[in-house]
């Protein structure tokens, strides 16, 4: 795909002064029917459960192409896709009558708590904890108000980051 493919027909991703290209999860404000098609794909070849496209669905991770206030909305759409994807298959005559479940994508952010950035200042940190649960919680709200029947909290690389998944996952719920 191509960066007019990121930002779709929405004239508000048109003015984007960032490039949109490799943003993922825009695509599920952009161009649902892709992500759409993949979740049915993957159903269809017998998946039980599929994934939010929502890997890089915080306000932290989106603030690299400055759409921090779309996280919510992203997660929201990704979630709401990815149910009609499961629900559809779910009743469709010609399946298998199981039922296929929905996991909300918690990612690892593009940002470490533990680990300095700086090599020249190992004290230095460019997020806070408090800043990695508020982004979490808000992507959680949206996979859950989107209707995901699972959390998953994925491929994070640092334990501090982790915690603060697991710690804005229990406070939400």
């Amino acid at each position: 795909m191509e960066e007019e493919d990121y930002r779709g027909d929405i004239e508000e991703f048109q003015k984007c002064p960032k490039e949109m290209k490799n943003n993922n999860d825009l695509l599920n404000i952009t161009r649902k029917e892709i992500v759409t098609e993949i979740h049915e794909a993957y159903l269809r070849a017998g998946a039980d459960i599929v994934a939010t496209n929502t890997f890089n669905g915080t306000w932290i991770s989106q603030a690299d192409y400055g759409l921090e206030t779309y996280a919510y909305r992203m997660n929201l759409e990704a979630a709401k896709m990815a149910r009609l994807a499961t629900d559809k298959v779910t009743k469709d005559p010609s399946s298998d009558g199981r039922w296929r479940l929905l996991a909300g994508a918690v990612g690892p952010t593009n940002r470490t708590a533990s680990v300095s950035p700086k090599v020249e200042d190992a004290a230095f940190r460019n997020v806070t904890y408090t800043e990695l649960m508020d982004a979490y919680t808000e992507q959680i709200m949206g996979l859950v108000n989107g209707g995901c029947h699972i959390i998953l909290i994925e491929t994070i690389f640092d334990s501090l980051n982790a915690r603060a998944a697991i710690f804005a996952y229990e406070e939400f719920f």
